[in-house]
């Protein structure tokens, strides 16, 4: 179902919208949806206090791992064990 978006602008800032919108040969209205559509894209779906508490509740954990030549080892003893099957 379509809703409608009443949106009040001064003359000369519809103006430059539908100057937009024509060098794009698309409507008005679709350059607006378009538009509307980017901004919501780049807002964060998750507050950025959420996020910091889910990175300090993951800090407040210890996991044993080993140092990064033991990754290594690892991870080409994985390798090899793999190219064998």
């Amino acid at each position: 179902m379509s809703k409608r978006l009443q949106v009040l602008l001064q003359d000369k800032e519809l103006a430059e919208i539908q100057q937009s919108a024509r060098r794009r040969q698309m409507t008005t209205a679709e350059w607006v949806r378009q538009a509307l559509r980017a901004a919501r894209r780049a807002e964060p779906r998750v507050a950025a206090r959420k996020k910091l508490e889910v990175v300090r509740a993951a800090a407040r954990h210890a996991f044993p791992a080993p140092g990064i030549d033991g990754m290594v080892s690892e991870i080409e003893r994985g390798y090899l064990d793999d190219s064998s099957r």
